[in-house]
């Protein structure tokens, strides 16, 4: 698979935009820099916008609230949160009004109450099922909790399944260490999972949206990338967040962007194609080339793009031809 491309301003072709929120829009409690002017610009032009989290724990007001507190232009209903997206799953599934054993923040408690399902703090209240979602609180006796009612045949639903969660300090363990740990208990695998890179949430998401042809924009390759691909929609990686430079050169299959930009003014540029001959290749004015076991930029671009897509287009050609990623220049940047 190589690099998409477009003559006009990547977010003319599309008649919405999907965006992950951390790393993508922000970063803790600071907006990523340029994402206000530019989300705004594109909301100013007439495209919807809806901004998906994996994380259960907040509501969609709460997140709407910091999204507005930094600047944008957000109502409550453009968030779309993985709690939602599991509520509807099991309300598909569930008898209305059935107590559900809840495991998580007011986020995901919120969202079973208003999917029309009953919340219920323990087994004592005879839940017909089990829903697990990351909140900052957890503990062992929360864990153990779950796995009791899964070790008792209760069909266990999860929001998402991310190892990992970025946090002021460092990265910490996400909802899926939690569910492993639980895995390991009860050696029973969830009945379903709504977050990225799993349909659920987008289903919600295009379905709210009444979109087409979306874009979808995230920083990392696991869940947002490879998750637009399952859904069916064109992909924009950031290198805002997790996923460097590095991981994308390296990534195959369907963990592979659509266009690549370094921050979400990639939105309003043009992505020429890219033309691979062997050892160089060549999008716009940027010249990449292959240098020993080496990719850099022989020729460097005033446009960020060009340059960006030119490593790309060559790593991922020598990677497609040999099995191997080349490494890429030390000080190469956008």
């Amino acid at each position: 698979m190589s690099l998409s491309s477009c003559e006009r301003p990547l977010v003319d072709g599309y008649d919405a935009v999907v965006l992950d929120l951390d790393g993508v829009v922000y970063v803790s409690s600071q907006a990523v820099p340029e994402a206000v002017p530019v989300l705004n610009r594109v909301t100013d032009a007439g495209v919807p916008l809806a901004y998906v989290t994996n994380n259960a724990a907040r509501t969609p007001q709460e997140v709407a609230g910091q999204l507005r507190s930094l600047g944008l232009k957000a109502d409550d209903d453009d968030v779309i949160t993985s709690a939602q997206a599991i509520a509807r799953v099991m309300a598909a599934e569930l008898p209305a009004g059935s107590p559900v054993l809840v495991a998580g923040g007011a986020g995901l408690r919120v969202a079973v109450q208003e999917s029309g399902l009953s919340p219920a703090a323990d087994l004592g209240a005879g839940p017909v099922a089990v829903v697990q979602g990351y909140f900052p609180q957890i503990g062992w006796e929360d864990l153990a909790e779950i796995a009791y009612a899964v070790e008792a045949g209760l069909p266990w639903y999860v929001s998402n399944t991310d190892l990992t969660i970025p946090t002021s300090r460092g990265i910490a363990p996400g909802n899926g260490s939690l569910v492993q740990a639980v895995q390991n208990a009860a050696r029973v695998p969830p009945r379903a999972i709504a977050g990225k890179p799993h349909r659920p949430l987008f289903e919600v998401t295009l379905e709210r949206l009444g979109a087409a042809n979306a874009l979808m924009v995230g920083d990392r390759l696991d869940t947002d990338i490879a998750g637009a691909r399952g859904a069916g929609l064109t992909s924009l990686a950031v290198l805002t967040g997790v996923s460097t430079l590095a991981d994308i050169a390296a990534a195959t299959g369907d963990d592979r962007p659509d266009f690549v930009a370094a921050d979400l003014r990639g939105l309003f540029a043009p992505h020429p194609p890219v033309t691979v001959d062997d050892v160089e290749a060549r999008c716009g004015a940027a010249r990449a080339l292959l240098t020993g076991e080496q990719v850099g930029l022989e020729r460097r671009s005033s446009q960020s793009v060009e340059n960006l897509r030119a490593v790309l287009g060559l790593a991922w050609s020598i990677r497609d031809r040999s099995g191997t990623s080349p490494r890429l220049d030390g000080t190469l940047g956008p």
